[in-house]
């Protein structure tokens, strides 16, 4: 079933691509060029074949995504990842907190003093 909503997904976005390459450019890019009265800002848009075979398409495509997120979302809700693996999850190794010359890195105890520097 995942592969067939897949294969439909992606025929969807291959046609959706071919039905934008196709249709006829508005003018310069970001809406320049939009001072006449048809252009991408204005109220009326264009209602041409394609535009709605793409809003079709676009529609298509937005309901094969949503389908394939439920369906992969049932696939992996019965199992954790450490479940796929066979494998436990790793137990917390003890690591050395003392610096080569036997400082700690750990911070001070309560009853340590404070270090305060000293103006000599």
């Amino acid at each position: 079933m995942e592969n067939v909503v897949l294969i439909i997904h992606l025929l969807l976005a291959l046609a959706l691509i071919g039905v934008v390459l196709m249709q006829r450019s508005e003018g310069g890019g970001l809406g320049m060029g939009s001072g006449g009265g048809g252009g991408a800002m204005s109220g009326r848009a264009a209602a041409t074949a394609l535009g709605k075979v793409t809003w079709v398409l676009a529609a298509a495509f937005i309901c094969t995504s949503v389908a394939l997120t439920v369906i992969a979302a049932q696939n992996s809700s019965s199992s954790s990842v450490f479940d796929r693996l066979g494998t436990s999850a790793p137990a917390a190794e003890d690591t050395d907190t003392t610096l080569p010359g036997g400082d700690s890195l750990l911070p001070p105890a309560e009853g340590d003093a404070p270090l305060v520097p000293r103006a000599d």
